[in-house]
């Protein structure tokens, strides 16, 4: 399943949050340098879903606080 997200950086702990229209917000403690703050979304994401890192992928806005990722079938 393909979720729009919106990033948060640099925030004060890991976590997701979903908004009234169905996006979620992902708030992640890593910078956003080197690919850390992709890693740490990917991470918050695979652990609130319960699924293995492996299922999910970022598709799309890898440089961009906007994102699509796929969670599930990767």
């Amino acid at each position: 399943m393909k979720h729009t997200i919106t990033v948060k950086t640099q925030a004060k702990k890991n976590a997701v949050e979903e908004a009234a229209d169905g996006s979620l917000r992902v708030f992640v403690k890593a910078p956003p340098h080197e690919g850390r703050a992709n890693e740490a979304v990917i991470e918050t994401l695979a652990e609130h879903f319960g699924v293995p890192k492996s299922r999910v992928a970022i598709v799309g806005g890898f440089t961009s606080k906007k994102k699509i990722v796929r969670i599930g079938e990767c």
